[in-house]
């Protein structure tokens, strides 16, 4: 369909959205986040209805945003499902700490937002999802992870590309 192909012209932020605790801990990986507001800081993503990660959103009423680098590409396959991993094993591999609200916060991201939810507007197959933001970590300066075309792209340097260049420059 033209839209799904317009749309994959779009290039967009990686990101994973972590919820749950425990053995319910699930989440998706999602290219929809944007900022709503500065003040008070909140933000907004579209979730399919259909997500197994819909209701554990709805019933833990708290949410991570995670940005990924652009090394962090297997983080975005398994909370994508790409092979077949669910619920608690999309964790695997990878270093989690938790915010204020318990939301489980990727170590090693770009920055990660830990978020109560505020809003739920449900339209069509989807549901608009609006976090308050409660606490913000910053991370790496690393390069960020993009999808465009419908695969993963690099945006930007990696630190030890920007120290590198610095090097090759003082001389």
């Amino acid at each position: 369909m033209s839209f799904r192909a317009a749309f994959r012209q779009l290039a967009g932020g990686v990101s994973v959205i972590t919820t749950g605790e425990g053995d319910t801990r699930t989440g998706l990986t999602a290219t929809s986040v944007s900022s709503l507001s500065a003040e008070p800081p909140t933000l907004m993503f579209g979730l399919n209805l259909s997500s197994s990660s819909y209701s554990v959103l709805v019933r833990h009423r708290s949410f991570g945003v995670n940005f990924l680098n652009a090394t962090q590409k297997q983080v975005a396959d398994r909370f994508a499902g790409r092979n077949g991993e669910k619920g608690p094993a999309r964790y695997a591999g990878a270093e989690w700490s938790s915010g204020l609200t318990g939301a489980p916060l990727l170590i090693g991201a770009l920055a990660t937002l830990d978020c109560e939810l505020e809003e739920i507007i449900e339209r069509h197959s989807h549901a608009i999802v609006i976090g308050r933001v409660r606490e913000v970590r910053l991370g790496g300066s690393g390069a960020a992870l993009v999808y465009w075309r419908g695969d993963y792209e690099r945006l930007g340097w990696t630190g030890d590309e920007v120290a590198s260049a610095l090097r090759l420059n003082a001389h």
